[in-house]
């Protein structure tokens, strides 16, 4: 990953593809117990239906069913196999863009105001980069991480939020096939939300697909995101981060509660 992000790509001109769909998808468990200021987070994103944009927000019940309609039963028993709200959540937008294309971003994330038609003309996947820190155990700004000398004690990997692409793309291919079989042959009690569902998952689907990309000498079809900040901020603090409905928390089993 820090290969990748180190190496200048030249994203100029446009990747010989169509613009994926104006489509904007979001998802909550339940949608009947909506909290007021994740809803907050959803509403910021209006202003794109000026721009063309449909707006769909799904929740388990109708997530399970698209999945029922355009995947097979083994995709339907690995979402079955997904025991928290947030594996949902990364398992069905591996699905939605796959099928569909278009841009998937988390319900607590708040739309800053700034444009996204390079992002959508494009017709790559778009990936935020993200790096954590090991030492300070915190996460770090990744253009500074890249060029301080730093590198033996930091993780580099790309974020499953947002995921913007085209429908069919190869990573996003990969990646829920790669789910699929984690999900399936995994211990059903299963907390590994990182490695299983989320961004260890897409960033070893990415790196799979980057490599061979390079050995066969051709172009990316994807870019890496360093100022997606710029477009949404994740809110903090909301409401559900204190309880199980946090993946964090119910990872740690600190709650007292289990969503399993």
């Amino acid at each position: 990953m820090r290969e990748l992000l180190s190496k200048a790509v030249d994203v100029s001109a446009g990747s010989g593809r169509a613009p994926m769909p104006r489509l904007l998808v979001q998802f909550w468990d339940d949608l009947c117990a909506l909290p007021d200021d994740v809803r907050a987070c959803l509403e910021s994103w209006a202003p794109l239906e000026e721009a063309g944009f449909e707006r769909m927000l799904f929740d388990d019940t109708s997530a399970r069913s698209f999945i029922d309609e355009h995947f097979s039963e083994h995709h339907l028993e690995a979402f079955d196999h997904c025991n928290h709200p947030a594996m949902r959540a990364d398992y069905f937008r591996l699905c939605l863009i796959l099928r569909a294309g278009g841009m998937y971003v988390d319900a607590d994330d708040e739309y800053q105001g700034a444009d996204i038609e390079p992002m959508i003309a494009s017709g790559r996947l778009h990936l935020q980069a993200l790096c954590y820190d090991i030492t300070s155990a915190s996460m770090i700004d990744v253009t500074e991480a890249l060029t301080d000398g730093s590198g033996s004690e930091r993780i580099f990997y790309v974020n499953n939020n947002p995921l913007i692409a085209r429908a069919g793309h190869p990573i996003i291919a990969r990646a829920l096939e790669r789910s699929t079989e984690l999900l399936l042959t995994a211990n059903r009690p299963h907390r590994d939300l990182q490695s299983v569902t989320g961004p260890g998952n897409l960033t070893a689907s990415l790196v799979e697909h980057a490599a061979r990309k390079q050995a066969g000498h051709e172009p990316r079809d994807f870019e890496l995101l360093t100022t997606w900040d710029d477009i949404a901020i994740s809110k903090w603090p909301l409401s559900y981060r204190s309880d199980a409905r946090n993946w964090r928390n119910w990872v740690r089993e600190d709650t007292g509660e289990d969503l399993a």
